[in-house]
């Protein structure tokens, strides 16, 4: 499980990036890399990072399931995700 003070910062940062996407985009169309500059570093998509909605885990993301291979791994087991199944053969 990760920090709560992980997934805030996480959280903050998304805020951020949503808040500022469009003013960003019109800067970089006009070619404003100043005004870019002036604009806070939390709301550069760059500075993102995938983690799973329900441990907050930053490493074995599993992007088309949003959670982390662990979690992926309990929902499989419990039958909570539509599809999977564990393989055998």
């Amino acid at each position: 499980m990760a920090k709560t003070s992980s997934k805030a910062r996480q959280h903050k940062r998304e805020r951020l990036v949503a808040k500022y996407a469009a003013l960003r985009k019109e800067l970089k169309e006009k070619g404003d890399f100043a005004a870019l500059q002036q604009l806070p570093r939390n709301s550069s998509p760059s500075r993102l990072h995938n983690r799973c909605t329900m441990s907050g885990r930053p490493r074995g993301y599993m992007r088309k399931f949003g959670v982390s291979r662990i979690a992926f791994r309990d929902l499989a087991l419990e039958g909570k995700i539509p599809g999977v199944r564990k393989a055998s053969w």
